[in-house]
């Protein structure tokens, strides 16, 4: 794309992978990600302590036999769908726009992919970190990150910030257009809507979030920067917009870790009840992200799968994440160009 100084920029911005599915590779990943403060939010002695004394002994192996099973030819699903995806807005926006992709840990990373907005002349950008739902932890993380390349590397880059998008209507179009043709060719029983979970005591950071069981059934101004509440109300919009009965579709949280109390209710223990009441063909749907990745294709592909079958369940279909899915294309693009306008 040739140099344009009134480029506008934009920046995407996922969590990360490792660039191999190796012990090495993912031992130097989860280092760079769970050192981070806003992801294991305890004193650094106890982080430190608990990251070089219990994960990284243990855990590298582990995770890389995890990954090896969903990595493809082409490499890393969340890179290859966040590179899909890169391309697709960038023809959709135009040349009017450069588009790049980043990640929080690993690589592409930022502050390369903010050189390279300084190169084409970009001096505005909006910065689109890719989780629906605001946590600390992940979107909270890639925020203040990118703030401090920016600051250090192109300080005089204008930059204007998308936080969530929970409920945007091209959001729901997007993961309703990808799910279709699953949901359609499956005919489920009950659908499930499983989204990352959080430590409670992260959520509780918000006032007044956790004080009943009822909390997240209505976003009101006190709990709208809430992460369970997003969840929620993106589970209403989703239900919604499928044309469901609310007691077709359940709400759950997965990829829990440690001892922590984390927010309920965990997926793991939600189909063991649904199995239960009689459900045997159960769809998934992952609301809280937008390529499919570890969390989507090994976690609940595979081992949710597994498990679903263990406890008595019979079929379990798996929707795919937006992606680079047109509609997602289409929003994405719509985001940026209100944010622009804005």
């Amino acid at each position: 794309m040739p140099t344009d100084t009134t480029a506008t920029g934009v920046l995407l911005v996922n969590l990360g992978t490792p660039d191999s599915p190796t012990p090495r590779d993912v031992r130097r990943y989860l280092r760079e990600f769970l050192s981070d403060p806003r992801v294991l939010s305890m004193p650094a002695p106890a982080r430190w302590l608990l990251l070089n004394a219990i994960i990284l002994p243990t855990r590298p192996k582990r995770s890389a036999h995890a990954y090896a099973q969903i990595w493809t030819d082409a490499g890393s699903p969340l890179l290859q769908n966040g590179i899909a995806l890169r391309d697709a807005v960038a023809d959709e926006l135009g040349d009017r726009y450069r588009v790049e992709l980043a990640m929080r840990y690993g690589q592409p990373d930022v502050p390369s992919a903010l050189e390279r907005l300084l190169a084409a002349g970009v001096r505005r950008a909006t910065l689109l970190p890719l989780f629906p739902q605001y946590s600390e932890a992940a979107t909270g993380s890639v925020i203040a990150h990118v703030e401090t390349c920016r600051a250090r590397r192109a300080p005089d880059l204008s930059l204007e910030t998308i936080r969530d998008f929970h409920t945007d209507p091209g959001f729901i179009r997007a993961v309703v257009d990808a799910a279709q043709p699953t949901l359609s060719e499956f005919q489920a029983d009950h659908l499930l809507l499983s989204f990352h979970g959080l430590p409670e005591s992260q959520v509780r950071e918000n006032p007044g979030c956790l004080d009943d069981s009822n909390c997240c059934s209505v976003q009101s101004e006190r709990n709208r920067g809430c992460y369970r509440a997003q969840c929620f109300a993106s589970s209403r919009a989703l239900t919604s917009a499928l044309g469901l009965e609310a007691d077709g579709v359940t709400t759950s949280f997965q990829s829990r870790m440690g001892r922590a109390r984390w927010i309920q209710p965990a997926s793991e223990v939600v189909i063991r009840s649904l199995a239960e009441r009689g459900v045997r063909r159960l769809a998934v749907l992952c609301p809280a992200f937008v390529a499919d990745c570890l969390e989507t294709l090994e976690e609940i592909g595979i081992r949710l799968r597994a498990t679903w079958q263990e406890v008595g369940g019979e079929e379990l279909a798996l929707c795919p994440c937006p992606n680079a899915h047109p509609t997602w294309v289409r929003a994405v693009a719509d985001l940026v160009r209100t944010r622009a306008k804005g």
